[in-house]
């Protein structure tokens, strides 16, 4: 009896030993870059990447700066007065970088410049996020009138900034996204939502 238990030992010990440890630890490696897959991929579809070009949106952005623009932001809303914007100008071939520029006049409204002031449906707006007062030459007396999904852009340094007073509104279609973050430089980091926006008087 004893040697038939010594034997059935035996033959136990020289079984090979199931490998569930090695299997575990390759399936959660696995099961790691897919996660990290799915999350880089959701990243991708919510929000771009931006990098700031150009003096046309100073004092309040700089040439070389990092922004990450939200996708999402305007599913569930509507652009609103103050918000800084990435788009594609009007007029401008597809391959052509997007611009960066703050959202002044919302649909059906009326935006006119009087007096280098910009002024929507007759309301001045007040603006001390602009770089400088805007020159009689670069803000000449002009009104717009906007349609049911059309946008008017300015940039905050107005005497140089090409925007919606050259290319005219900006349809919600050709709209990106808005910027919500800065990360780079790291001295800058921070939300950028309306940046400097002081509230909306034309409502």
């Amino acid at each position: 009896m004893l040697q038939e238990t010594t034997a059935e030992t035996t033959a136990v010990s020289e079984l090979p030993r199931p490998k569930l440890q090695r299997r575990s630890f390759v399936r959660e490696i696995l099961d790691t870059l897919v996660l990290i897959g799915a999350i880089y991929a959701l990243v991708n579809l919510a929000s771009v990447r931006f990098i700031v070009e150009g003096p046309s949106m100073q004092p309040n952005f700089h040439t070389g700066e990092f922004l990450i623009v939200g996708r999402v932001n305007y599913l569930f809303g509507d652009p609103q007065r103050g918000d800084i914007i990435v788009f594609h100008p009007p007029g401008k071939p597809a391959d052509e970088p997007p611009y960066i520029k703050r959202v002044i006049g919302l649909p059906g409204e009326t935006v006119e410049i009087r007096d280098t002031q910009v002024y929507v449906n007759g309301v001045e707006l007040n603006e001390p996020y602009i770089n400088e007062p805007c020159l009689p030459t670069r803000c000449t007396d002009e009104a717009w009138e906007l349609g049911p999904d059309e946008y008017f852009m300015m940039g905050d340094n107005r005497n140089h900034s090409s925007d919606s007073r050259v290319f005219g509104p900006v349809n919600r279609s050709s709209i990106i996204g808005e910027a919500v973050i800065r990360y780079w430089p790291p001295s800058d980091w921070g939300i950028v939502t309306k940046i400097a926006y002081p509230g909306d008087p034309a409502s």
